[in-house]
């Protein structure tokens, strides 16, 4: 982690910035609301997010992972089953993200346009990463992969849901996420039943092998 006076002062400003950018939009007004309201010179604040609107999402996006990370201590989800706890963490997520909601709406248009399509997908792993670990997640194969790529899914789909949800207490959100957890575990159940199977499956080329190469 950089640890330079401007990326700490960086990573102090995100969260402020991004609830100011709900008003201000990701621009310098924002940066100088944020300041203001910590006492920052905002000379000295604006140089924290030289690249401009992109660097203040990726701070905020950062900071989000922090303070997640910060909610879920090891013990706090340990008798949890998996999916339990990856439920747990997207939700803490999304009410970590409520002060800051409109904003985040307009974050992902920013991040659509070309220039900002690899921060994005950076951004989006390091998200998934993060859930992952909290989750007890320490996999180094093909499935370190797949898992980030589908929990990437997951959240990005519920996360367009949660923009327009006016339920109470996030309630639409919470029925959308647990249908697509519960897809998820449906077609992880029916992979792992043919995959048992296919080993008893009857095979051409096992016969064929038989027949070259007969048992003695």
């Amino acid at each position: 982690m950089d640890s330079t006076p401007l990326a700490d002062l960086r990573r102090k400003l995100a969260l402020p910035v991004a609830e100011n950018a709900v008003f201000d939009g990701w621009r310098e007004t924002a940066v100088n609301s944020a300041a203001a309201s910590l006492g920052v010179d905002p000379a000295v604040a604006r140089l924290a997010f030289p690249k401009g609107p992109a660097e203040m999402i990726t701070a905020y996006v950062e900071a989000i992972d922090d303070a997640l990370t910060a909610s879920f201590p090891g013990e706090a989800i340990a008798a949890m089953r998996v999916s339990q706890r990856i439920r747990a963490i997207l939700i803490k997520r999304f009410e970590l993200m409520s002060t800051a909601k409109e904003a985040i709406r307009s974050a992902l248009a920013i991040l659509a346009l070309p220039q900002n399509i690899l921060s994005a997908a950076r951004l989006g792993w390091r998200s998934a990463d993060t859930m992952w670990r909290l989750a007890g997640d320490t996999a180094t194969d093909f499935n370190h992969y797949s898992k980030r790529t589908i929990l990437a899914s997951i959240y990005t789909a519920t996360l367009l849901v949660w923009l327009d949800d006016a339920s109470e207490g996030q309630a639409d959100t919470i029925a959308f996420l647990d249908r697509r957890l519960a897809g998820v575990a449906r077609f992880e159940k029916a992979k792992a039943q043919w995959t048992g199977s296919a080993e008893r499956r009857p095979s051409l080329a096992r016969f064929a092998g038989r027949l070259r190469y007969p048992p003695r």
